[in-house]
């Protein structure tokens, strides 16, 4: 795995080491059967039709290229197994209603029977996690660090209230992206491959995989001068950015700091920053709003620019940027 740090907020998150082994030169390759029988069910619903993008099929080539992308767009992860078609239902049912949020999740899933290296990585997670080595289970992922959400076929309600706690976290964490999807897919409506990221987008996203945050802000910043209007590469950017100025903080000090002298516009920006990536969304925009109020000239305009970039990381689409945004104008004029 990277050295990304896991998001705050993220109570229950279970360690990935032994999944980060598949990238290893000499991996194993051998495995064992499957490690639950098989799991009751009812005759499962129609396969749900599903846009392109929305799912993908996880192999261990492909883990980890999958797992960078849930640094800017909040992902789940199914494990379930062919070998046992009644898993199958689980994989369905987080599908349909991953498709009725319209790109705001992304979906992997893994056949542990078909991918014996994802079955070995995987069976110290699942320990871990629900206390037994069982499928089908469900995870979310926010910036490649695993949340464990149920074991076991769920009913759809259930998948529903998880995935939603999922979104609630992911937005206190600025993980705000979403899924560019493509027309519905034909045959059993859920799209093998995925779609290719934008080659910028994708060297973006390696960066950040390998830890290299400068490569991957200059990588956004080309993308924007290509296309100034490119939404996702802005909030890529914004969010590297935080991870950037947040990188070592201590947060006990930065409030010291800030207490100290309120006057102290850097001191309040890192403690802005930290309580975004600490989910403290709303503290953190009524501290530079506050600013905002009390300075003028370049220092107001210092605090406006820091603060719409965390409007920014946190996504247009939240209802506290929406409700920054009033206040900000309001502060200004």
């Amino acid at each position: 795995m990277s050295e990304t740090p896991q998001p705050a907020g993220t109570r229950g998150a279970v360690d990935l080491t032994s999944v980060s082994a598949l990238t290893a030169p000499g991996a194993a390759t051998s495995g064992s059967g499957m490690p639950a029988g098989p799991v009751p069910g009812q005759r499962p619903p129609a396969p749900p039709r599903v846009p392109e993008g929305l799912v993908v099929e996880v192999t261990a080539a492909t883990l980890q290229q999958a797992l960078s992308r849930t640094v800017q767009v909040p992902g789940v992860l199914v494990l379930w197994s062919s070998a046992h078609p009644q898993t199958r239902e689980l994989v369905d049912s987080v599908t349909r209603v991953a498709a009725s949020l319209e790109g705001r999740v992304l979906v992997l899933t893994a056949d542990l029977t078909a991918e014996q290296e994802l079955l070995q990585a995987f069976q110290p997670l699942l320990q871990q996690a629900f206390g037994q080595p069982t499928v089908p289970a469900t995870f979310g992922l926010l910036q490649g660090q695993p949340v464990p959400l149920f074991p076991g076929v769920a009913p759809e309600d259930q998948v529903r209230l998880a995935l939603d706690q999922l979104l609630q976290a992911a937005v206190q964490n600025g993980i705000t992206g979403r899924v560019e999807l493509g027309p519905v897919a034909g045959g059993d409506g859920v799209a093998g491959e995925d779609a290719p990221l934008p080659p910028l987008h994708q060297e973006a996203f390696d960066a950040i995989e390998r830890g290299d945050l400068a490569a991957a802000v200059a990588a956004y910043e080309k993308a924007l001068t290509e296309n100034p209007k490119d939404a996702d590469a802005e909030a890529g950017l914004a969010q590297v950015r935080l991870l950037e100025r947040t990188g070592g903080a201590d947060l006990a000090a930065a409030r010291a700091a800030a207490a100290a002298d309120p006057a102290d516009l850097d001191a309040a920006f890192l403690v802005a920053d930290l309580d975004v990536l600490g989910g403290h969304v709303e503290d953190a925009f009524t501290r530079l709003l506050d600013l905002v109020r009390t300075t003028d000239g370049d220092d107001r305009d210092r605090v406006r620019t820091h603060l719409l970039q965390l409007f920014t990381v946190v996504g247009s689409h939240d209802e506290r940027v929406r409700k920054g945004r009033t206040a900000l104008m309001s502060a200004l004029f």
